[in-house]
């Protein structure tokens, strides 16, 4: 029989069979905005199935939470994709949470503000702002939902992989309000087919493009190269992409990965022969399942409870 969830949202009763769900905006008032009236977000549902995201001027987490007895105190931040002018919301963010809920997670989908002047003072900060953010509230919310504040990790793809990067690099000088001093750390990332770096030959023009603009002088480049921003305090990852990526090179994931290491920093990879990019939870093309790969990892590291 299925558990029968019922969520209250804009004054009406919803019956939900999957998880209990809460949205909860990120700020009362949005950090280095500009006002735009005629820039209003909207979604399109392509003909593949994903949700496509645009335009966002009000940046939410829509919150998964596991049942209670399933419940492994973790929490995992995921950021969707898009090259920083998209989110896939539900293939690369809901689908994936109900994913994790099932697994005793409690799943916090980031819906980001994409990097624009039209509404923002700086855009090359506005995700990470929104990251950085996300982290707090989950932190804020620990208690309340039942999760462990050092068992918050975050979760990204293709640019979402970038932003989940940048928030696990960029640790010193923190880009929103702080008052209460809560680590802005994650405790581990999670990046499928990510956009690490900035720089000629290895980044993901569009996604460049779209955050840093089209003429970035070297400084701006190298502080957004993730990979260049690698230090001792860095959080473990787990990475995963398909070696005939053609969108973003494989060659992030391995950077990423080499500068972990230089580091000491705990990390697995999962290279996959065949798969192109943007496969979201499933890679079709092998009957190997990467997400389970990863409920292992999380096993592994004690941020998920181990079957007997």
């Amino acid at each position: 029989m299925k558990k029968i969830f019922f969520l209250c949202l804009s004054g009406m009763l919803w019956q939900h069979t999957i998880m209990a769900q809460e949205v909860i905006k990120l700020y009362q008032q949005v950090p280095g905005s500009i006002q735009n009236a005629e820039y209003q977000e909207k979604t399109d549902l392509g003909k593949d199935g994903v949700a496509r995201v645009s335009k966002v001027t009000t940046p939410t987490l829509t919150v998964f939470r596991p049942n209670a007895a399933q419940n492994s105190h973790t929490a995992v931040i995921i950021c969707p994709g898009g090259g920083y002018g998209i989110l896939a919301i539900n293939k690369e963010g809901t689908d994936i949470a109900k994913t994790m809920a099932s697994w005793g997670i409690t799943a916090v989908v980031l819906k980001y503000r994409l990097p624009s002047d039209k509404i923002m003072k700086d855009k090359s900060i506005g995700p990470l702002q929104d990251a950085e953010r996300a982290i707090q509230i989950v932190r804020e919310h620990a208690k309340d939902w039942d999760i462990l504040s050092d068992k918050v990790g975050i979760m990204g793809f293709s640019a979402g992989g970038h932003l989940a990067a940048t928030a696990s690099t960029h640790l010193t000088d923190a880009v929103i309000d702080n008052p209460n001093q809560l680590s802005l750390r994650p405790d581990f990332s999670i990046l499928a087919y990510p956009v690490i770096s900035m720089r000629d030959g290895l980044t993901h023009m569009g996604s460049r493009n779209n955050l840093l603009g089209k003429s970035p002088d070297t400084a701006t480049i190298n502080e957004f190269s993730n990979e260049l921003q690698v230090t001792e305090n860095t959080p473990p990852a787990f990475l995963v992409q398909a070696s005939d990526d053609r969108g973003v090179s494989p060659l992030n994931s391995l950077r990423y990965y080499e500068a972990l290491l230089a580091h000491h920093i705990p990390v697995e990879m999962h290279l996959y022969q065949n798969g192109g990019h943007g496969f979201g939870a499933h890679n079709e093309t092998t009957t190997d399942d990467w997400m389970i790969r990863l409920k292992h990892w999380l096993q592994h590291n004690h941020f998920l409870p181990e079957v007997k």
